[in-house]
């Protein structure tokens, strides 16, 4: 014990000897600007309200639920939605990237604690004319860099900023996923009712090509009649093929979403517009949008990691002090290498304002926080692009379909009443069925409307944030990430 005494003595006149050294750093720091910013949300345009449409609305709070597809009550829709949460890859690659961030956050940490290193060797050496000589050693090292300004702690908070992003990246992703699923699993349906009705069509030009080809036989009708006739049958043949292979292709898009190789998942036939109705339309303003969006919230929360960052590099420039222990043995026996130790304490200071890379960090880091700011204003005017496109196609397509009904709804009753006079003999079976041809046209068009209707609302739900809880970045901030 009495062996150790000087070399504490030793280290105990080097740690006061460090002193004027940080004195000296502390009044060279007070010459650069170390001042932490305060998180402040960017500012962005002011937006009022939305579009207006002509439909009932509903307040957020009461529509927009976590399983707000659930508001088309269709129980298939419910399974596909289901089945790509859990097994859709990309879902599962931004779950991945939180398990990594969330990782980063114990990294980021560790600066802040002590490191130990511990070694052992043994040297040996054999000199012509000298005996065998041998020697081994066993020593270890501690070092703590102190935080004294806390720049690592502004690193962690960094990091944990970007952990909440990443998470907000996941949700957002969880959002378009569900969207994704729900349209084109609307698209399939409409695909089903167009193939149906193309069939019916292909089938009443059939019949007036068989009247014509009679006609043309008596000399009726020229030629070129029945060739018109034939070729409208050969472009809707083409149509109701392209129908079909588009509809495979949505089939193969649903397969790779809901985590099944394409191919291996067949989507049952359906009729779209008896299965699915669209549900009250959402309603929503523009600070609730704000605070609900995924990737708002993502957006902002890489702006508050850019400004710990700045805090970060500014405090980077402060003096640090350094704490280094050491101790080690040495013994040219194997048996007395534990009987005899050296013990040193050695504190340091470092100057980083000295360096020029550190201030220019600081510099970097300024301007990074510009990019961000920008970044998240940018989502904000594409969010409210969103919308406002949503509320506009809704509010079009709803009294487009009006008017498709109505028109509809006139062709039956000209159907009708031209199916009553074929039966009576006054007009011919030509005439029914051109009347019955424009009528299947009205009823595809009414069923386009109606799925772009239900897209339409699907979107909307996406773009008012889809039922995910407000988040305030801001009052975040203030409390501390935790």
């Amino acid at each position: 014990m009495q062996a150790l005494l000087p070399s504490l003595r030793v280290a105990i006149e080097r740690k006061w000897t460090v002193l004027p050294a940080l004195a000296a750093a502390a009044l060279l720091a007070g010459c650069i600007d170390t001042k932490v910013p305060t998180y402040q949300r960017p500012d962005t345009p002011e937006k009022t309200s939305f579009s207006k449409i002509d439909a009932p609305k509903v307040a957020p709070a009461d529509t927009i639920q976590p399983d707000w597809w659930k508001q088309f009550q269709d129980p298939y829709l419910d399974s596909l939605v289901e089945k790509a949460i859990s097994s859709n890859f990309d879902i599962k690659v931004l779950a991945a990237r939180i398990q990594v961030a969330g990782a980063q956050i114990g990294e980021a940490r560790a600066g802040a604690l002590p490191s130990m290193d511990l070694g052992a060797g043994a040297s040996f050496e054999k000199t012509t004319g000298q005996q065998f000589s041998k020697q081994y050693n066993l020593a270890t090292q501690v070092s703590w860099d102190i935080d004294i300004w806390g720049t690592v702690e502004k690193g962690v908070q960094a990091q944990k900023a970007e952990f909440r992003a990443t998470e907000a990246d996941w949700r957002a992703g969880y959002l378009e996923l569900v969207a994704l699923v729900s349209t084109t699993y609307f698209q399939i349906l409409q695909f089903d009712d167009q193939i149906q009705q193309q069939k019916q069509t292909i089938a009443t030009n059939q019949q007036i090509l068989t009247i014509f080809e009679g006609m043309q036989k008596n000399g009726l009708v020229p030629k070129t009649q029945v060739l018109t006739q034939r070729a409208e049958l050969n472009r809707l043949t083409r149509e109701l093929l392209e129908l079909r292979r588009a509809r495979d292709l949505a089939n193969n898009a649903l397969s790779t979403l809901i985590g099944v190789p394409a191919g291996e998942f067949k989507m049952p036939d359906g009729k779209l517009q008896k299965r699915v109705q669209p549900p009250p339309v959402p309603s929503g303003l523009p600070s609730q949008l704000l605070a609900r969006r995924p990737d708002l919230i993502a957006a902002e929360y890489r702006v508050l990691e850019a400004y710990d960052l700045v805090g970060q590099a500014k405090l980077a420039q402060l003096p640090t002090i350094n704490l280094t222990g050491r101790a080690g043995s040495a013994s040219f026996q194997l048996t007395d290498l534990l009987k005899m130790f050296t013990l040193s304490f050695v504190p340091s200071i470092n100057i980083p304002i000295l360096d020029p890379a550190v201030r220019a960090r600081v510099k970097t880091t300024e301007a990074q926080t510009g990019v961000a700011e920008q970044q998240y204003r940018s989502t904000v005017m594409n969010a409210f692009e969103e919308v406002e496109n949503a509320l506009v196609n809704l509010d079009s397509h709803m009294k487009q379909r009006v008017e498709l009904q109505q028109e509809v709804d006139q062709l039956s009753v000209v159907a009708a009443q031209i199916d009553a006079q074929l039966k009576e003999g006054v007009i011919s079976q030509l005439q029914v069925f051109e009347t019955e041809r424009t009528l299947l046209a009205a009823q595809l068009a009414l069923l386009a409307n109606h799925q772009q209707i239900l897209s339409d609302t699907v979107t909307l739900y996406k773009a008012l944030g889809g039922g995910w809880p407000t988040v305030d970045v801001q009052a975040v901030s203030k409390d501390g990430l935790k």
